[in-house]
């Protein structure tokens, strides 16, 4: 399927003849409260701002019925991967009844807008999600002045995900040429910018690089699917309500450690990407940018390990890692960053 894209300062205005060319008549902006009074006018025909973090059922359920109502054909996601999440579960909440397609406009690194997948907290600490290829996004507008008022916070955690999206496309079971290449590219530029961006979080130049490696890491992510390490994230995310960068970037430097005695060249390639010899101790490096180091900072109970370790190890992404992982090693790599 082939998608418009359109990047660069001011990009947002390209809206209407982005949906234009997609054939879209009516449009629904889904975002946040924050998100979409930031934006101020846009053209759209209705607007649903009640995005939560990791897209709970009842918002999708909110979101589809304002969609229903108003008879819009498009979806305009606007935010982070909530956002972006939001649109794909509430086009397949529809799929039955009309097609929906979303146009996503990507306001941090998370990387969502180009997959099928999302997720989204059926009850509080259950997290679930689906796959659908109708919930793709059709198009993707990347404007880099809108990532200048991420908090650094937001910003090292969401680029830490595009980041992890890359090393784990050297490795998943679903790993291609195509994929390697934009993981290079996006590792390569997520490298260099990041700590431009959180020494001088308002410099453009710096942000726009950021961008542009998690456009190529969000590719990279498409081609090649998700291993352990942020099956790991996403099960402690969905449990306890923590951002799933943060905990990306705590979780991927004990997955690549694992990973390395089945996959050296892999990981001797992403570390060539970020310029490190040691790659899961320069990602450590750079998720302390942020502030994050250890699971413990973020209240996760170290007497839950254990349980959490079954449930990553029933998520795809640990079904996918190159180097199969029981219960009781994930519960060890757990404890190894508590």
């Amino acid at each position: 399927m082939s998608r418009l894209v359109r990047f660069g300062a001011g990009a947002l205005a390209d809206l209407g003849e982005v949906a234009a060319e997609l054939g879209l008549a009516r449009l629904l902006l889904v975002a946040t409260r924050r998100g979409a009074e930031a934006v101020g006018d846009l053209p759209v025909d209705a607007v649903f701002d009640g995005v939560r973090p990791h897209v709970p059922v009842e918002t999708v359920r909110a979101a589809a019925s304002l969609a229903r109502e108003q008879a819009v054909d498009g979806l305009v996601g606007l935010g982070g991967g909530s956002a972006i999440d939001t649109c794909k579960a509430v086009t397949a909440e529809l799929l039955s009844e009309r097609e929906l397609r979303t146009i996503a406009v990507p306001t941090t690194y998370a990387g969502a807008e180009w997959t099928s997948f999302y997720g989204m907290l059926l009850s509080p600490g259950r997290k679930g999600g689906g796959s659908a290829e109708p919930t793709k996004p059709v198009a993707a507008i990347y404007d880099p002045t809108l990532t200048l008022s991420l908090s650094v916070g937001d910003t090292v955690g969401t680029a830490m995900n595009a980041l992890a999206h890359c090393a784990e496309a050297y490795y998943t079971s679903g790993r291609t040429e195509r994929g390697d290449r934009n993981a290079d590219t996006g590792a390569i530029a997520i490298a260099y910018a990041l700590p431009l961006v959180a020494d001088r979080p308002d410099w453009l130049y710096a942000r726009t690089r950021l961008l542009e490696g998690a456009f190529r890491a969000a590719l990279a992510l498409e081609e090649a699917g998700l291993a352990l390490g942020h099956a790991m994230a996403q099960a402690l995310g969905g449990r306890y309500g923590l951002p799933q960068g943060a905990m990306n970037a705590i979780c991927l430097p004990a997955a690549l450690r694992f990973n390395e005695p089945v996959v050296p060249e892999a990981v001797a390639r992403f570390g060539r990407a970020i310029r490190a010899d040691e790659p899961a101790e320069r990602v450590r490096e750079l998720a302390r940018l942020g502030g994050f180091e250890r699971l413990r900072d973020f209240g996760v109970p170290e007497a839950d390990l254990g349980d959490t370790a079954v449930a990553i190890v029933q998520r795809p992404g640990a079904k996918r890692n190159p180097r199969p992982a029981s219960a009781e090693e994930v519960e060890e790599l757990l404890r190894s960053i508590w």
